[in-house]
């Protein structure tokens, strides 16, 4: 393709969603609609003014007001699309992506879609994704927040179900969860999934992670990691460089677990390297803590070398 065939991404079309932001860094996220007006108490921008302009312009309102106009990032139009559940925050948004593995292709079964951001997010990342809703009003309210973002196109859709009582699905890639009881779906995930494949599920307190982990210690799942993100910004301005008074702390704490293949062994596939929790048998302890290995391993290099590793292997 030639340069001169190389569309300009850069002029913002009419039907795109744009985030207007004003001197006092107020945002407004609109759509573009020939003809239309956005009415703000500081004026009024005509939507025809910013329709071809140049993504990053400033832009007057009808009183002389300044406003930059550029498209929105997916944190930012998580943040303001309306919603009638709470959204998952950007912050763990990123890490779900990364610690359940989403990537382009991946075969994803979301649980509890609320408002649908991380739907965006799955969907933005390559995934084909179906969403499982209780509510039929939070089903309806995402699938439009998606199409408001992708487009009708897009490899979704979301069933009206209690996937409590089961899951239809089978060799799914990943289970994404964001309900309060995750524990009950442990069951109905060994079946859904592929060998391999990877559970997530975002949960508030750390009560509810510890009962997943008990059921995920009881299953064919392994590899379990239980982790939270913090969010913490800087202020910089000439000498004055220090953290901000305000950060995003605590939001919810993300699990992750594998599905490992069948076998014939009776004890749990998460049990000690000899003997199950509870059976009477004493199980050596083979998963250590930080404190007997750099990487929490607690496997010694002659003990790796032996062929004693980690109780999956």
């Amino acid at each position: 393709m030639s340069g001169g065939d190389v569309e300009d991404r850069s002029r913002l079309r009419d039907g795109e969603r744009v985030l207007l932001i004003d001197a006092k860094h107020r945002q407004y996220l609109i759509t573009l609609r020939a003809g239309t007006s956005f009415h703000t108490h500081v004026g009024i921008v005509a939507h025809d003014d910013l329709i071809g302009a140049e993504e990053g312009a400033t832009v007057l309102g009808s009183t002389g007001r300044r406003f930059v106009v550029v498209r929105p990032t997916l944190a930012e139009v998580v943040l303001k699309m309306p919603r009638g559940a709470q959204v998952i925050y950007p912050k763990d948004l990123a890490a779900i992506l990364m610690q359940a593995d989403i990537a382009p292709g991946a075969r994803v079964l979301e649980a509890g879609v609320g408002s649908g951001a991380l739907s965006m997010a799955l969907l933005r990342a390559g995934a084909d994704v179906v969403g499982y809703e209780l509510r039929a009003d939070f089903a309806a309210r995402a699938g439009a927040n998606v199409e408001g973002l992708l487009g009708p196109g897009a490899p979704y859709r979301v069933e009206v179900r209690d996937i409590y009582e089961g899951i239809d699905e089978r060799g799914l890639d990943r289970i994404v969860l964001d309900l309060p009881e995750p524990w009950r779906v442990v069951g109905h995930a060994e079946t859904a999934l592929r060998s391999g494949g990877i559970l997530c599920a975002y949960l508030p307190t750390i009560n509810q992670s510890s009962q997943l982990r008990h059921a995920l210690d009881r299953s064919r799942f392994a590899m379990a990691v239980t982790l939270e993100v913090l969010h913490r910004t800087w202020h910089i301005e000439a000498r004055s460089v220090r953290p901000d008074h305000r950060m995003v702390g605590h939001t919810g704490f993300l699990t992750t677990a594998r599905l490992l293949a069948p076998t014939d062994e009776p004890a749990p596939y998460n049990a000690r390297k000899y003997g199950a929790p509870g059976d009477g048998t004493g199980g050596t302890e083979v998963m250590g803590t930080d404190a007997e290995g750099a990487d929490g391993g607690g496997v010694s290099e002659a003990d790796d070398d032996a062929g004693l590793g980690p109780a999956w292997t």
